[in-house]
């Protein structure tokens, strides 16, 4: 989408979307502690929360990583996905970092002709390739290797990201109050609009 290769476009849609998964890890830590609702834990699960925080994460990816700005969306949703086939890992703030980072490789592997190897998105990420490559397989895995984003689901999605920066864009993203857990789920075949939440 020409939108995305706008440069100012970019730093928004990081903020949007670290924005965002700070609202839903923080929902989903409360949960945890306020249930007793199982939350398996998992290879991306660290055993402390990374003092980097998410926006400041996903911005040292995008300074490095080099790929092209759609794999930012399409790394959005295989998160999606990944939230809706793997219910009983809902992300949090031990492992969204490690969520982010594998789902930006995966995509820039899936969309980008030239791509780094897992040992540098090991470094950016700051993580050993060993672990970056056993993030990969449970991520594919995770997603049951559904990696194909139709360019319906692509819009929908990136249109929902483009409505919700244009609805905040006026106000500061630190003192909006937005329900932690809502997010726009899409059908891929259709591109269908459903509310639904971001596997809590």
């Amino acid at each position: 989408m020409a939108e995305l290769e706008n440069p100012a476009v970019m730093p928004k849609l990081i903020a949007f979307l670290s924005s965002l998964l700070e609202r839903v890890a923080e929902s989903n830590d409360q949960t945890r502690r306020v249930t007793t609702q199982s939350q398996r834990v998992s290879v991306f699960h660290g055993l402390s929360r990374p003092a980097i925080t998410i926006q400041s994460y996903l911005e040292r990816i995008f300074k490095y990583a080099n790929c092209s700005p759609s794999c930012f969306v399409v790394a959005y949703v295989y998160l999606d996905r990944f939230t809706h086939r793997q219910p009983s890992l809902p992300i949090n703030s031990f492992n969204v970092h490690r969520l982010l980072i594998t789902s930006v490789m995966v995509s820039a592997k899936f969309l980008d002709d030239l791509y780094y190897n897992n040992a540098y998105y090991a470094k950016v990420g700051g993580i050993s390739t060993k672990e970056m490559n056993l993030l990969e397989l449970d991520f594919l895995f995770g997603l049951g290797f559904d990696l194909n984003v139709t360019p319906n689901t692509f819009h929908a999605y990136f249109s929902y990201l483009q409505k919700e920066m244009t609805l905040l864009q006026p106000l500061s993203l630190v003192n909006v109050v937005v329900p932690p857990r809502s997010v726009i789920t899409f059908n891929d075949d259709e591109a269908s609009h459903q509310k639904q939440q971001l596997a809590v």
